[in-house]
């Protein structure tokens, strides 16, 4: 994660980027904006790599990648923390160790970690692990203790495991994977123990994959070409990945399910490499077929857009300036279509 952009159980949205020292987090002063507080700095040292999950009960779990130079050397562990109100502090960090506690050599090679909360409201924290495959944990909703590390086999794993889940809590997991395949893992049913699936035939870009879901308990997940760049979107039963364009920009693209008009509609949103500003575009929802187009908004230089759905019901498109700060963009309701308001920079 570059950005999180969760909106809280007050309807209020929460904006989370990784910084030197630790995660920045600006806060709405109010549902619908447009005032935000922030940034405030939730100090952690070595931190990187870090990524937001979000359950029914809106708190907010904090899953990050650390490295601190221990006395034996440098020492990589995953960390976790929970923001359970708007505005409210966190919890302590606690350490979730690695799949490697005995090999602080193997430990330096995980990936970055990914995060979900499931139908029992359990989170589980998901990595490769340094042998290829992917590792995960999951922490009892009821007590609060986290279970062992366990494999879930894998192999020739890349980086950037994305993890989503649907309304009903039914939880999956794509891993880019080397030889021209994404591995992906699934629940049939809420609750049920994960299942692994059939690979999919597709080269997919390191760090580029992302999902929502497109229709009650379906996930359509997204990533750029490892060759050509293209975003491409894929879900269970379709006949092969739908290209979508957008082949010059960088990074996941962020991606929201969001009534547009009044019509179901997928919203999407990166950064176009070749002329350094975001593009926006939208479609309805699992029918790539009508067509994407991608418009550009703001100024040159912002990066790592996210996507959320505000407390007023409209669509927030945030990013990170050159210098750090929070750039929002908000849907207009004057105006028919996707059209967003100036950018606004957060917290001035």
């Amino acid at each position: 994660m570059a950005l999180g952009l969760l909106r809280g159980k007050d309807g209020r949205l929460t904006a989370y980027a990784p910084v030197a020292g630790g995660v920045a987090r600006w806060t709405e002063e109010r549902p619908g904006g447009p005032d935000w507080t922030g940034p405030w700095l939730i100090e952690v040292p070595g931190l990187s790599r870090v990524t937001v999950a979000q359950g029914a009960d809106g708190y907010a779990h904090l899953v990050g990648l650390r490295c601190v130079e221990g006395k034996d050397g440098p020492q990589t562990d995953l960390v976790h923390a929970t923001q359970f109100q708007t505005g409210r502090a966190l919890t302590a960090w606690h350490s979730l160790g690695t799949p490697h506690p005995k090999d602080r050599a193997k430990a330096r090679r995980i990936g970055a970690p990914a995060a979900a909360v499931d139908s029992t409201g359990a989170l589980r924290v998901f990595v490769r692990n340094a042998g290829g495959g992917v590792s995960a944990r999951r922490q009892d909703p009821k007590k609060g203790t986290w279970e062992r590390w366990t494999d879930w086999k894998g192999t020739d794993v890349l980086g950037g495991l994305s993890a989503a889940v649907t309304a009903d809590g039914r939880l999956e997991l794509l891993a880019p994977a080397g030889k021209g395949v994404a591995l992906r893992w699934y629940q049939p049913e809420p609750g049920a123990a994960p299942k692994r699936g059939e690979d999919i035939p597709a080269d997919v870009r390191p760090d580029s994959a992302s999902a929502v879901e497109s229709s009650p308990s379906t996930l359509t997940h997204y990533w750029r070409d490892a060759h050509s760049g293209e975003v491409l979107a894929w879900r269970p039963n379709a006949p092969a990945p739908a290209p979508l364009g957008g082949a010059t920009g960088t990074g996941p693209v962020a991606v929201l399910r969001a009534p547009v008009d009044g019509h179901d509609c997928t919203v999407l949103a990166h950064r176009d490499a070749s002329s350094g500003r975001l593009a926006v575009a939208a479609h309805p929802a699992e029918d790539e077929a009508a067509g994407v187009w991608w418009t550009p908004s703001g100024d040159p230089g912002a990066e790592h857009p996210a996507l959320a759905v505000d407390g007023r019901g409209l669509v927030v498109l945030a990013a990170l300036a050159p210098d750090g700060g929070l750039l929002v963009a908000r849907q207009k309701t004057d105006e028919r279509g996707l059209a967003l308001r100036a950018w606004s920079r957060a917290g001035e």
